[in-house]
């Protein structure tokens, strides 16, 4: 894959730029073959992500696109501050542990029988990754699985104990996938559609927090329990005889000891933040509204998600440390900047320079025109379609540069539909992380793969289920609650949409 995309990047990249897409506006067609070099190297990997997201910074300038020091400040912006200080409290979560007893709890709150155990770690992972990496969870979560795992073979024989084994794995991988679309900081593709929804869109009303909690919940609680039925009732449902030995959670909960300072100023912090992050902005629940509190302050229109995230982030190390064992003086100490990932967040930059490449050339105006041919096609057809498609391609490729690539091009369609970009931008982004089938198509897949206790088949087959019922679920909650949610009436372009 990767050597074909060396090949077919570059070739894809001179075809282009020797046409004339749009007579009189060259600037387009150049725009296109970038857009396409990108695309092919994202699809493949021929180079790492990152190293493709900074293609713009070099190739923009010299085929005069834009100017460099004009695509430079987009790579950061509010939303990458919102990714740095959410990531920063989810790393200082993790250096005291407290992940892991938010965990434990909550497998001993609901853990029993085996399929209860299931759901216990089901729950946990999915809250988990709401507001922290689902690859951190993943590892976490799977060597506690694997203790009980291995005490129940040892007492019941690894053929009586094998369905369980499978679904307690798997239901790990799912439920930290289904976790991150709940919030916006829960999973990269989130992030992405914000801030590239804000730079086609910019008259459009920014998505909150809040807002998109109010979808993204629901879905992941229907999907969530769904997918422990079918782990657990229909796919891989355990002997009767089989029982679950809850003593070994309750063994790793001791082992963590008393609750410490160092894990209740960060749970407090972590709480405050997502109370700020939910109730930033006016909430309409049924005929209930709940008032945002940035509506209180002076200037409510400049604070942000990011204002949020850093402000909390940056309490955490103001904050003394009574751990006398600990090297550090304050719970959040400097070595947090090092385990940053950067390379996410280069990668979020990249997207968000293609999606400003399309507007600013006309490039998104073009294939708007070349889809308008869609604009009879119901939204109920195309919803499920672009839900579809998405998910099946993310099975192969990165879900971030997926979406980073096809948000755009979605924004047109939708123009060239005169329909609400929302439509579709919001359900693709969604499937983008609902790829079930595949050890490569998510990090926890591949966590769970590399446990040994889950085969290829096994995984393609149920994932395959789960994939189509994602993209039923997703289609159904947004046209139902989505469009409540945002505002959307399907029957009407908004104004902001208008493309020049």
């Amino acid at each position: 894959m990767q050597k074909t995309g060396l090949f077919l990047g570059p070739l894809c990249f001179f075809c282009l730029i020797f046409m004339d897409l749009e007579p009189g506006n060259p600037v387009v067609t150049r725009m296109a073959a970038v857009a396409a070099l990108m695309a092919v190297f994202w699809i493949t990997e021929a180079l790492p992500l990152f190293a493709t997201a900074l293609l713009p910074l070099v190739l923009y300038p010299l085929l005069g696109i834009m100017k460099g020091k004009a695509i430079a400040p987009v790579y950061f912006n509010s939303t990458i501050f919102l990714f740095i200080g959410g990531f920063m409290i989810a790393l200082t979560m993790e250096k005291w542990n407290l992940h892991k007893r938010i965990a434990l709890w909550i497998i001993r709150l609901i853990g029993g029988s085996p399929a209860m155990i299931v759901l216990g770690f089901m729950v946990a992972s999915a809250f988990l990754s709401m507001w922290i990496s689902n690859t951190a969870t993943a590892v976490m979560m799977v060597p506690m699985g694997l203790a009980i795992i291995l005490k129940m073979e040892e007492e019941f024989g690894k053929k009586d104990t094998r369905k369980f084994s499978v679904s307690l794995m798997l239901g790990i991988a799912y439920a930290c996938s289904i976790g991150g679309i709940a919030t916006l900081v829960g999973t990269p593709p989130n992030l992405s559609f914000v801030r590239i929804f804000e730079i086609i869109f910019p008259l459009a009303e920014p998505v909150s927090f809040g807002q998109w909690m109010l979808m993204g919940v629901p879905l992941m609680l229907i999907m969530g329990f769904f997918i422990w039925i079918m782990l657990t009732k229909i796919f891989f449902r355990p002997p009767i005889h089989i029982k679950a030995d809850r003593e070994i959670v309750n063994k790793e909960y001791k082992a963590l000891g008393p609750v410490s300072f160092e894990e209740k100023a960060v749970f407090t912090v972590f709480i405050a933040t997502a109370f700020l992050w939910i109730f930033k902005k006016k909430l309409e629940i049924g005929f209930i509204t709940i008032p945002g509190w940035s509506d209180f302050l002076p200037w409510p229109g400049f604070i942000d998600d990011g204002t949020v995230a850093m402000f909390m982030a940056m309490l955490l190390f103001f904050i003394p440390v009574k751990n006398k064992t600990s090297k550090e003086s304050t719970i959040m100490g400097a070595e947090v900047i090092t385990r940053l990932p950067w390379n996410i967040v280069i990668l979020f930059g990249g997207g968000f320079a293609l999606a400003k490449g399309f507007q600013a050339t006309g490039l998104s105006v073009l294939i708007g025109e070349k889809f308008q041919w869609l604009s009879e096609t119901p939204t109920l057809i195309m919803i499920p379609l672009i839900c579809g498609s998405i998910t099946f391609l993310t099975e192969l490729t990165s879900n971030t540069a997926t979406t980073e690539m096809i948000l755009p091009v979605l924004a047109s369609v939708a123009c060239a539909m005169k329909t609400n970009p929302l439509i579709l931008m919001i359900p693709a982004t969604l499937s983008a992380s609902c790829a079930f089938m595949m050890p490569v198509a998510t990090p926890p897949n591949a966590i769970i793969f590399g446990s040994g206790r889950v085969k290829i088949a096994e995984m393609a087959l149920i994932g395959f289920f789960i994939n189509i019922l994602g993209i039923i679920m997703i289609t159904a909650i947004f046209y139902l609650l989505g469009s409540y949610v945002f505002s959307i009436d399907f029957s009407l372009f908004p104004e902001w949409a208008q493309m020049k």
